[in-house]
């Protein structure tokens, strides 16, 4: 039977989820048992197969170029698997849309920054079809396993749409907010294991928000351990400023 052909791409990211896959191990070579990776750039020299069966794309868009690149990569896949925040809701890449474009670009390239194309940045979805998202900075290695397994068998995966809080009591962890610090798990989709609070750290939201949150518990929250709303509203922006994209689908280019 064939194998099928795997190929990682990346835009703009620090390629940090690249690099948690080449940490995975053996987990990762189990499906490696089965499945041909024909481009890595991050483990492997360049090469380019006319197709492959997943692309498994890691970073957000934010220049015309990417947008003619990432069609071209879809063109050339039968499915398309978006990983790690940047790539799956724009992530921290997306504090650059508080901005005006040309005022980014003064501060980055100096008196020559029109030469220098950018445009708002975007998610994977946004340009092209995604088919599987594994959400995350970096992506938590079990859930890539599940997605990349579910992709191979043809089978769906929905990236659960309730609060990190839920895995965090399975977990029995102590409350963020009882130790008196600030979390974003009442408002960030699951799916993690809440692997950073398992670890002594808070939430950062990095997974994205629920779909519908509860604002009156959260709103309880804040006003039960006095927390400024303003904090909580530069959190949410350090990962999720593409969200506001969502209520006006934007034009596909």
């Amino acid at each position: 039977m064939k194998r099928p052909k795997i190929a990682f791409f990346d835009f703009a990211c620090c390629e940090g989820c690249q690099l948690q896959v080449a940490n995975i191990g053996e987990a990762l070579l189990d499906i490696l048992d089965i499945a041909d990776v024909v481009e890595f750039r991050e483990v492997m020299s360049e090469k380019w197969d006319q197709s492959f069966d997943i692309a498994v794309v890691e970073g957000s868009i934010t220049d015309h170029h990417a947008i003619e690149r990432i069609k071209m990569i879809r063109s050339r896949s039968k499915l398309l698997i978006a990983y790690g925040s940047c790539a799956t809701i724009g992530g921290i890449n997306g504090m650059k849309n508080n901005f005006e474009l040309d005022e980014i670009r003064k501060e980055v390239y100096g008196k020559d920054y029109k030469y220098f194309d950018t445009i708002k940045t975007m998610p994977v979805h946004h340009v092209v079809k995604v088919d599987y998202f594994v959400n995350g900075c970096p992506i938590y290695p079990p859930e890539f396993i599940t997605v990349l397994k579910a992709a191979l068998s043809g089978i769906p995966y929905d990236v659960p749409d309730k609060s990190v809080c839920i895995e965090c009591k399975f977990n029995e962890n102590i409350c963020m907010y009882e130790k008196g610090l600030t979390c974003m798990g009442p408002i960030t989709r699951a799916g993690c294991n809440s692997w950073c609070i398992n670890n002594g750290n808070i939430c950062y939201g990095c997974r994205g928000m629920v779909s519908n949150p509860n604002e009156k518990s959260a709103k309880d929250i804040l006003e039960k351990y006095k927390i400024d709303l303003n904090l909580i509203l530069n959190r949410i922006n350090m990962y999720n400023k593409c969200r506001e994209l969502e209520d006006n689908e934007q034009k596909r280019y």
